[in-house]
């Protein structure tokens, strides 16, 4: 447990650091666009395309990975649609709130986190999941949102084409067609690509904690914690215990499913909430201070929750 707590301290510590640069107004609150463009738009991209031109295609298009872990993140949207909805939230809220509980943080957290524990072996499903998030779940819960306005076709149109604005899963196509063609990039290109990769983990971790700084400073009213920490539990302890079962109960089916992926697939869903999910809010309006607080908690607890998941 200690050796499993080393590992993981230090991603956590960075986005603790992130967190007190903002609060403590070590860092003005206008270089946190600076540093989320830096990595969404070239640091990320490049991580993706160098795991997704090192992982064999096979990996990438696993259709077991592929159905396991959506089926799963759809269960948690319903359930936890169907659980605000009965507490009494409007559909725009519920729905946000279902997908904070459904989208792990695996671009700027969990790739960085799970390369340094399970190895280069484990990007292949981590790269399925991201699919699945940036483009079913995230629509689906936009379209969830405009529930009983009669717009919902409309939204996911808007979901869609911010997905296609969103290099990610473009890097994770070039990436895919690179191993699938075994295209190698001339040696400098390649090294410049290095360089990027190299510089985005620290750099998503420490924007991750200036983000949930910024949006808890900016929050026009105070979110009760009994509002946030139900949705925050469900993100750290239904969604992998869901995951689990699922994909137990598929290996038990006879589903070719290989274990280690499977273990891939159990530590995503024990990450914390996408910390990009409260900017998409803010488009659609919806309450962001009770999702920036769930995606705090879920954050703070992860090291506790996401620490024993890896020991178990």
């Amino acid at each position: 447990m200690l050796a499993i707590l080393a590992t993981t301290f230090p991603f956590f510590a960075l986005v603790l650091c992130g967190y007190l640069a903002v609060q403590r107004r070590l860092m003005p609150q206008w270089a946190i666009p600076g540093m989320n463009s830096f990595v969404l738009y070239f640091a990320l991209p490049c991580l993706l395309y160098r795991f997704g031109a090192t992982t064999p295609l096979a990996q990438l298009l696993d259709p077991a990975v592929l159905g396991v872990y959506l089926l799963c993140g759809l269960m948690v949207v319903g359930l936890v649609v169907a659980y605000t909805r009965w507490r009494g939230l409007d559909w725009n809220n519920a729905a946000f709130g279902a997908l904070v509980a459904a989208f792990p943080n695996t671009g700027f957290m969990g790739v960085p986190l799970l390369l340094a524990l399970l190895g280069p072996r484990s990007s292949g499903p981590v790269i399925v999941t991201m699919v699945v998030d940036l483009i079913v779940i995230s629509s689906l819960c936009v379209a969830l949102s405009r529930g009983g306005a009669g717009s919902g076709s409309a939204a996911l149109r808007q979901a869609l084409a911010g997905m296609a604005r969103n290099p990610m899963p473009w890097a994770i196509v070039l990436g895919a067609l690179a191993s699938g063609f075994s295209v190698q990039l001339p040696g400098p290109v390649m090294r410049t690509v290095g360089l990027l990769a190299d510089a985005a983990s620290p750099v998503a971790l420490f924007t991750i904690g200036a983000v949930l700084a910024r949006s808890r400073m900016q929050a026009s009213e105070v979110t009760p914690l009994g509002a946030a920490l139900p949705v925050a539990m469900a993100k750290l302890l239904l969604h992998p215990l869901l995951m689990l079962t699922l994909g137990m109960a598929a290996l038990a089916a006879g589903v070719p499913i290989d274990p280690f992926a499977l273990r891939v697939l159990v530590l995503v869903a024990c990450l914390p909430s996408a910390s990009n999910v409260v900017m998409l809010a803010e488009r659609f309006g919806a309450d962001t201070g009770r999702l920036a607080l769930i995606i705090l908690l879920s954050t703070a607890l992860s090291f506790f929750t996401f620490s024993a998941a890896v020991t178990f």
